[in-house]
């Protein structure tokens, strides 16, 4: 049975079709355009393998973009910030206070730029042959002599764009062809690809913290292994996978990788303990017997409260997975020691807002953090990796971040600013401790 097609309009005015089916948490797959027709992908074998097998675990969204498919045709505007307005539009209607956004190829500038915009929302990133600068591309040889058909000759562009772009057999090509002609006019497709000619997200890539997949495709002949890696580089919380062939030759090898980045998350989310390299990051509040008896019980709690709505929320943003409270601070786990450099960041600069605004109620934190291989036991972490991480969170002072060297090896090249503090004696520990500050107060 076909998925039943839904309705939502964008801020300026366009309806927008959708469909959502399996159960789960939201997996958001962003259209490709000006290939996009939600009703026809759904017939089309390759596609519609990819969207069972994502069902399974997942509520999976699929829209057809503006001037496409079966949403409004007759439009002006197909800019970035108007096709950003498509998917608001859809992930309003539903509610979706976060979900985990896909996108392939012409659509990744678009999701680059919304995780970048509402990190807030977007809880996963998924990058499939990805670019920032749509011109990376065009600037390919064989893109270019594309390019030329696309304005001459529309429909020997359509039945070669797939041969020269996917490296499919002739069957798939001219059946893509077909399908291509069907979700797009011949004007409105030219309008999108000049328009798209202009898409340029690589400022945003710094601000894009979300967790990221980048799944680089070496059959796609247009994008390479090096714009991949520069790619990552740019982006905070990314990783890469890269997999022989196109899409279609290795679709299965592309759903594995992106259940197996989700699963990390799923976990993190439903408290399991991590196993592997983690790094382990513990907060601990100044003077909370002091505080309790100047402020007395009530007023002493409101503020634990409060430190842990702010670190609470950090975490949640940077993909953090909180092990336990220790009673005056928390204990959490990150799969990457950038997200948890990140979020320890987050929560000094948020615990100093809070600060100016409550200045008779201070909340002054230290935080540490360690990275290694704990022993995970029943929703826990114990082992030597644990104790390094409290010990140096005790040697903090409040507001500080300190960091041993293996954490600031991890997240090398990352752009976090770290003051070497030397050797320090720990307690418990036979040899010394090289210690590095975390930079995290804004300068200027």
């Amino acid at each position: 049975m076909e998925p039943r097609i839904q309705y939502a309009q964008t801020a300026d005015g366009v309806s927008i079709a959708f469909w959502v089916v399996g159960r789960g948490p939201p997996f958001v797959w962003v259209p490709e355009p000006p290939w996009s027709h939600i009703q026809l992908e759904w017939r089309e074998p390759v596609f519609r393998k990819s969207f069972d097998l994502l069902a399974t675990k997942r509520s999976v969204v699929r829209f057809d973009a503006r001037g496409l498919g079966l949403s409004d045709r007759d439009v002006d505007d197909l800019s970035l910030d108007s096709r950003i307005l498509d998917l608001e539009a859809v992930v309003d209607s539903l509610r979706y206070q976060t979900f985990a956004l896909c996108a392939v190829t012409w659509a990744t500038p678009l999701a680059i730029a919304y995780a970048a915009r509402h990190s807030e929302r977007v809880s996963h990133l998924i990058l499939v042959s990805a670019m920032a600068s749509a011109m990376d591309a065009m600037r390919v040889p064989r893109q270019q002599t594309l390019r030329t058909l696309l304005d001459s000759d529309w429909e020997l562009y359509t039945e070669n764009v797939a041969a020269v772009s996917f490296g499919w057999g002739r069957e798939e090509a001219r059946r893509f062809a077909d399908h291509f002609r069907a979700c797009v006019s011949a004007d409105t497709g030219r309008r999108y690809f000049h328009t798209m000619q202009g898409d340029d997200v690589t400022e945003y890539l710094p601000q894009v913290t979300t967790p990221t997949l980048l799944v680089q495709l070496t059959g796609v002949s247009y994008l390479s292994i090096d714009s991949a890696r520069k790619l990552a580089s740019g982006m905070p919380n990314a990783q890469m996978v890269a997999i022989e062939g196109n899409f279609s030759e290795s679709l299965e090898l592309v759903l594995a990788a992106i259940d197996d980045f989700l699963s990390e998350g799923d976990e993190a989310a439903a408290g399991v303990a991590p196993s592997g390299l983690v790094t382990i990051l513990f907060t601990d509040m100044e003077g909370s017997t002091t505080l309790t008896q100047r402020l007395g019980d009530a007023k002493a709690q409101e503020v634990l409260r409060a430190h842990n709505r702010i670190v609470r929320d950090a975490l949640k943003a940077h993909s953090g997975s909180e092990i336990k409270h220790t009673g005056d601070g928390i204990m959490a786990s990150f799969a990457s020691a950038s997200r948890a450099l990140e979020c320890a960041i987050d929560i000094q600069r948020a615990l100093a807002q809070h600060n100016e605004s409550n200045p008779d109620m201070p909340i002054r934190v230290r935080i540490g953090l360690n990275a290694g291989e704990p022993v995970a036991e029943e929703k826990d972490l114990f082992g030597t990796a644990v104790q390094l991480a409290a010990r140096i969170c005790a040697h903090a002072e409040p507001g500080e971040i300190l960091a041993p060297i293996v954490v600031r090896e991890l997240a090398a090249g990352k752009g976090f600013l770290l003051s070497d503090r030397g050797d320090v004696a720990l307690r418990g520990f036979e040899d010394p401790v090289r210690l590095y500050e975390v930079r995290w107060r804004e300068e200027g």
